[in-house]
C-alpha cells in the first residue's frame, strides 16, 4: 500500500514536526511504500525569493489600495530585492559570515514591524557579543514584514508563524471554510501549495493520503489539498488526524466534512491509518475500522475496539529521511530566552514516554488517550531512538514533546547518555517536584539537559491543590533553584483566572513570580489566561472548582473551549492578565523588583501579604 503522508503550512519551520516522521516509520516496518512531505518549508521556499518578491513588488504597485503595512515594505523595493536571498540562506545557515552585517542596524530594510523592537529587551536577551542571535532576532522581524507584505498584496491571511489564526475563533462550524472550499477558488498560496503537492501525488501515485492538523491554523489548507485529491481521483482515500482532531473533532456531526475526507482518525494514528489501508486495499470490511470516525449514510459513526494500542516500547524510531531537513530555517521572534528554543536551530522531537504519569491537574485534557495512557519504555530504547535520529538528521539535540518527563525513567536514559558517552543536548517539560533535587539536576546537566519548563500555574497554595497539581510552591521552588544551581535554563508555565480564584490571589501569586526572578532560579515565565475544556475535570464538572456552564450545546463542526461563569467576585481579569505580562517582561529584564506590587495592577489591588523573603528563606531552609 502507497501513504503520502502531509504536514500542511505553516506548522513549524526549524525543524520537522514529528507526525509523518513517526507514522512512516510504522508503515515502513508494515512493508508499505511511504513518501512524507512538509509543505510549509517547501511555500515558505517559494515565497521568500527574488524571483517571488520581483512579480509581487510589480503587481502592489498596480493596486489602487495597500495596507500600510504593505506600503511601507513596497517603498524599500530595491532593498529587499537585494537582501532577500542572503537572509534567507542566513536564516537557513548557509551563511553565518552574515550575521555581523544583519546585527549592525542599517543593512536591512525596516519596515513597520521593525517599530516594535526595544533595544533595552536586546541588549538584555543577546548583549553586546551574541552577534548570531541578534541577528537572527533582527533576520526574523524582517521576514514578518514581508510576510505583512505578501499578505497586502495577495489579499490572504498569511503569516509563518499565526498562519490563518482565524480559523480558531470561526471554527465552531464549518460553514467559513466550507464556504470557501465552495465559492472562492484557490488562492494565490493555496494555488502555490497544490503546485508543490501535485507534483508528489502524481509521481507516487498513492492509495491513501494522509493530513496531519496540529493547530486550527492547518485547517484549511489540509481540506483546500483533500479537494484537490478528490477532483483528481475520487479513488484515493483522505484521511486526517493530529492534535487538532483529536482536541476539537471528536464530536463532530457536519457531514460536509467528509465530502473531500473519507476518515478522522484519532489517538494514537498507528493502527487507525494502517488498518484504512487494510480497507482501501480490500482486505477488511468498514465496520473493522480501528480507531476512525467515518460517515455513513449522513451519519458520523463511532467504531469499535478502542482498547488496541501498539506498545510504546515496540514502536520503531521516527524516519525523516525524505523530508528537506537542509532546508528548515531558524527564527527568532521573541528575545524571552526559552521561546526562542521553539523556533531556533533544529532539534530533534521525540516523545520519551507516552501520555503523562500525573494525568491529574483539572485543568488539562486529561480524558484523552494522549495524556491519560501512561506507557513509558525501556531506557535503552529511548537512547536508542535517539541514536537513530541523530544518525539520520546528523543533529545532536533533542525537543522531549511530553506533557511531562518522567522522573525515573528520565533519570536511566541521563545515566546511559553518560555510560555509552553521547554528546547531546536536549530540553523538555517536566513536574517540579521534589524528585528534581540537587543530584537529579547535576545528572541531567552532565547528560546534556539545557533547559526545563514546568508549570506553577496558578502560583497559590489553595488554587494549586484545588487544580490537583501535586505540587506545592515549596517543592516548586526548591526543584528551580536545584535546577538553577546545575546551570538548566528553567521557563515555568503561568496560569490566572482559574474559577474561583481572587484578585489578591493573583496579586500574590504575581509576588512569588517576582521573588523567584529576583532570586534568580527562573529565566523565562509566561501567563495563560485559564480556558476551560470538555476533556478536562473542571470541564467535565465545573461545579466542583466553582463554576458553571453558560452553554450545554455541542457544536457541529469543532468543540473544544467551554463557555463558563465563575463564581467568584467580578474580576477585570483582562487588565490583571496585563499587568501580569507587563511585570513579568520587566522582571526578566532584571527591572521592576523594588516597585510595590500595586502599581502594576494601577493601584485597583492592594499589595499582597506575602513577606517578600518568602521564596528566599525557603531556598535557604
Amino acid at each position: 500500500m502507497k501513504y503520502l503522508l502531509v504536514t500542511p503550512p505553516f506548522v513549524q519551520l526549524n525543524t520537522p514536526y514529528p507526525a509523518t516522521g513517526v507514522l512512516k516509520a510504522w508503515l515502513k516496518e508494515g512493508g508499505h511504500d511511504v513518501l512524507q512531505c512538509d509543505l510549509g518549508i517547501e511555500l515558505a521556499d517559494k515565497i521568500f525569493c527574488r524571483s517571488f518578491l520581483e512579480d509581487l513588488f510589480e503587481r502592489a504597485f498596480q493596486k489602487d489600495k495597500l495596507s500600510a503595512k504593505a506600503k511601507s515594505v513596497a517603498m524599500l523595493k530595491s532593498e529587499y530585492l537585494l537582501t532577500i536571498d542572503s537572509v534567507w540562506r542566513f536564516l537557513k545557515g548557509r551563511d553565518n559570515t552574515l550575521a555581523n552585517r544583519i546585527a549592525i542596524r542599517g543593512f536591512l530594510p525596516e519596515a513597520t514591524q521593525f517599530k516594535k523592537i526595544k533595544e533595552e529587551d536586546i541588549e538584555w536577551a543577546y548583549g553586546t557579543t551574541s552577534t548570531m542571535d541578534k541577528a537572527l532576532h533582527y533576520a526574523t522581524i524582517y521576514i514578518e514584514d514581508l510576510a505583512d507584505f505578501v499578505a497586502g498584496v495577495l489579499g490572504c491571511n498569511f503569516s509563518l508563524i499565526r498562519y490563518e489564526e482565524q480559523l480558531s475563533v470561526s471554527a465552531p462550524t464549518f460553514d467559513y471554510i466550507y464556504s470557501r472550499l465552495q465559492t472562492s477558488p484557490a488562492n494565490e498560496l493555496e494555488q502555490l501549495a497544490i503546485a508543490l503537492f501535485e507534483e508528489k501525488f502524481s509521481t507516487f501515485a498513492p492509495a491513501v493520503v494522509g493530513f496531519t492538523l496540529p493547530f486550527p491554523g492547518t485547517v484549511m489548507m489540509a481540506m483546500r489539498l483533500a479537494q484537490y485529491v478528490k477532483q483528481q481521483r475520487e479513488d484515493c482515500c483522505v484521511v486526517v488526524g493530529g492534535g487538532y482532531v483529536n482536541t476539537e473533532l471528536r464530536s463532530i456531526s457536519d457531514v460536509r466534512f467528509f465530502e473531500d475526507v473519507d476518515f478522522l482518525l484519532f489517538d494514537d494514528g498507528e493502527l487507525p491509518v494502517e488498518t484504512v489501508g487494510r480497507y482501501v486495499g480490500g482486505e477488511i470490511a468498514k465496520s473493522d475500522i480501528i480507531r476512525a470516525k467515518y460517515v455513513e449514510s449522513g451519519v458520523v459513526v463511532d467504531s469499535n475496539n478502542w482498547d488496541k494500542n501498539v506498545a510504546f516500547n515496540d514502536l520503531p524510531s521516527p524516519d525523516y529521511s525524505d523530508l528537506k531537513l537542509d532546508e528548515y530555517i531558524s527564527l527568532v521572534e521573541f528575545t524571552n530566552p526559552m521561546h526562542k528554543l521553539w523556533s531556533d536551530g533544529q532539534w530533534n522531537k521525540l516523545t520519551m514516554a507516552h501520555g503523562c504519569y500525573w494525568a491529574k491537574c483539572a485543568f488539562c485534557d486529561t480524558h484523552l488517550d494522549y495524556i491519560s495512557r501512561y506507557d513509558a519504555p525501556k531506557a535503552e530504547v529511548v537512547v536508542n531512538r535517539m541514536k537513530d535520529l541523530i544518525s539520520q538528521t546528523g543533529v545532536t539535540g533533542f525537543h522531549f514533546t511530553d506533557e511531562a518527563l518522567p522522573p525515573r525513567l528520565l533519570r536511566e536514559v541521563c545515566q546511559l547518555i553518560i555510560d555509552e558517552g553521547m554528546v547531546v543536548s536536549f530540553w523538555g517539560n517536566i513536574r517540579f517536584e521534589k524528585s528534581f533535587d540537587s543530584d537529579f539536576a547535576e545528572l541531567l546537566a552532565r547528560a546534556g539537559c539545557i533547559a526545563v519548563s514546568g508549570g506553577l500555574e496558578v502560583a497559590s497554595p489553595r488554587i494549586l491543590k484545588l487544580i490537583n497539581k501535586g505540587v506545592t510552591i515549596e517543592q516548586a521552588v526548591k526543584c528551580c533553584s536545584d535546577l538553577n544551581s546545575a546551570g538548566i535554563m528553567v521557563h515555568t508555565y503561568l496560569m490566572y483566572a482559574f474559577p474561583s480564584q481572587s484578585a489578591q490571589e493573583a496579586v500574590e501569586s504575581l509576588e512569588i513570580v517576582r521573588q523567584m526572578f529576583e532570586e534568580g532560579i527562573v529565566q523565562s515565565a509566561f501567563w495563560h489566561r485559564y480556558a476551560m475544556t470538555i476533556h478536562s475535570p473542571s470541564g467535565c464538572n465545573p461545579e466542583n472548582y466553582g463554576a458553571r456552564r453558560e452553554d450545554m450545546s455541542v457544536n457541529s463542526f469543532a468543540n473544544n473551549a467551554v463557555p463558563f461563569i465563575s463564581d467568584s467576585e467580578e474580576i477585570n481579569w483582562d487588565m490583571i492578565g496585563r499587568a501580569m505580562s507587563s511585570a513579568t517582561q520587566n522582571f526578566m529584564l532584571g527591572k521592576g523588583y523594588d516597585l510595590p506590587m500595586k502599581n502594576w495592577f494601577n493601584g485597583v489591588y492592594p499589595n499582597p501579604s506575602i513577606p517578600r523573603s518568602y521564596i528566599g528563606r525557603i531556598i535557604e531552609s
